[in-house]
């Protein structure tokens, strides 16, 4: 049975990237994939463009490529990403001038077009689902609208040729399963192999949690090497089984295991895996290891995709102002206390409106609520203030009255750091697919 090989060289912008040139160098790969997006990304690369035109896109992106496109070149390993983020066209250019540079001007770049839809959501009043209110409560400070796209314009730009695909936002599952459906010509309705190969995409797109990275818990969970985490790869059949695997040498775990892990990720209903191309059904994958560092899974289905894609809106939201200072010996965990005291009573004399006030005793419960024992109390903590304001001003009056602490706080403050930024907060909404018109283009076409 035919199979295609398909690695995974980033599973988020600032992912390491020599394991993947590590699997271009050694694994024989068809095709390599970048995930580079997260929720906000998109939003925040927005505003890059809005200061600069040819700006918008993954910073690390140049890096990437040049890291990879001499092997890529000499193996044919094609090469998909969503590292255009909010200007795909410009991040294709940069890498349409990389590959001249690199001596490979016959290089056929493309870019995905469509998933930008402000101008679709425009007097819009689509209920948010992650919170109470519609499009039309947050219109005035939106500055992104992006949807997750399916592999319909990837598959296309790889049937016209294209080595080297750049997109924005696209399911991230999508980004591995397009070159599937592009191989093996699956029909856009063949729900159990579509299943298949978005268990497979779903696995791959966190590149080193699959292969035992953040997995790990030593003395329970113990991973080798994890210093050289092997990314992994997919060797995928026409009938959308595969086999997982990673780079020869490198460290880390691949098992049935580590791969369950990974499965269950951001998963809310095993049975209804919504992705824009399929509703992938996890509750039959089975993995099953044929030796070390290599594992079959097979099982997946799916049924009718939906009519609606997923948005996600970036919006400004206010402005977050923090202070950070340290503590150490007998009561520091009281002294720090008073601190952020002192803090907070400061600001409501001074009349500055903050909500969202948050007070952590990091090494105490900044994440884990509520007081420990006397037995616990540690040797040295850091007092972290931080609240949400309206203006930057008052967001930058919290870190100062952190940083005045030095000499009008408790005894033995130090270290200390203050910040303040605007907050750019993502929001959801369904859209029907009627209304997006993805597409593709070449550089220089």
């Amino acid at each position: 049975m035919r199979r295609i090989r398909i690695g995974a060289g980033a599973g988020f912008s600032g992912d390491r990237i020599e394991p993947a040139v590590e699997l271009a160098e050694q694994a024989g790969l068809d095709y390599l994939v970048f995930e580079c997006l997260a929720e906000r990304t998109i939003a925040l690369a927005q505003q890059a463009r809005l200061k600069d035109p040819e700006a918008g896109f993954d910073p690390w992106l140049e890096e990437r490529i040049e890291g990879v496109l001499p092997a890529s070149l000499a193996r044919g390993t094609r090469i998909v990403t969503n590292a255009g983020a909010a200007n795909p066209e410009a991040a294709a250019r940069r890498v349409a001038a990389l590959a001249r540079r690199l001596g490979a001007p016959g290089l056929r770049v493309a870019f995905v077009i469509g998933d930008d839809v402000m101008a679709a959501l425009r007097g819009s009043d689509l209920p948010l689902l992650d919170r109470p209110g519609t499009v039309a409560d947050i219109a005035p400070a939106m500055i992104s609208a992006n949807a997750y796209l399916g592999v319909g314009p990837i598959v296309g730009a790889l049937r016209e040729g294209a080595d080297v695909v750049v997109t924005g936002r696209v399911a991230d599952p999508a980004l591995f399963l397009a070159p599937m459906v592009h191989e093996f010509g699956w029909p856009e309705d063949d729900w159990h192999r579509l299943g298949q190969g978005t268990v497979v995409g779903h696995l791959l797109e966190c590149t080193g949690q699959l292969t035992g990275g953040y997995f790990a818990d030593p003395g329970r969970m113990d991973v080798p090497d994890l210093a050289r985490l092997g990314f992994p790869f997919a060797d995928v059949a026409e009938d959308g089984s595969a086999v997982l695997g990673k780079a020869p040498g490198s460290g880390g775990e691949l098992s049935p295991r580590t791969c369950t892990e990974q499965l269950l990720y951001e998963v809310h209903d095993p049975a209804a895996y919504l992705q824009p191309d399929v509703a992938a059904d996890f509750t039959g994958v089975l993995f099953r290891a044929l030796g070390a560092d290599r594992v079959a899974v097979e099982g997946g289905t799916g049924r009718p995709r939906t009519e609606t894609l997923k948005v996600t809106i970036g919006y400004r939201d206010g402005f977050i102002g923090e202070g950070q200072i340290s503590y150490a010996g007998t009561g520091a965990v009281a002294r720090a206390r008073l601190a952020m005291d002192i803090v907070a009573e400061r600001l409501r004399l001074a009349g500055i409106e903050v909500a969202e006030l948050r007070r952590d005793v990091i090494g105490v419960d900044s994440v884990l609520r509520g007081e420990p024992g006397p037995a616990d109390e540690p040797r040295d903590v850091r007092a972290r203030i931080a609240g949400r304001t309206s203006t930057l001003r008052a967001a930058q009056r919290i870190g100062r009255e952190v940083e005045a602490l030095w000499l009008n706080g408790p005894s033995g403050g130090g270290g200390a750091t203050w910040s303040a930024r605007e907050v750019i907060a993502a929001a959801s909404v369904l859209l029907p697919r009627s209304r997006i018109q993805a597409g593709f283009a070449f550089v220089g076409a």
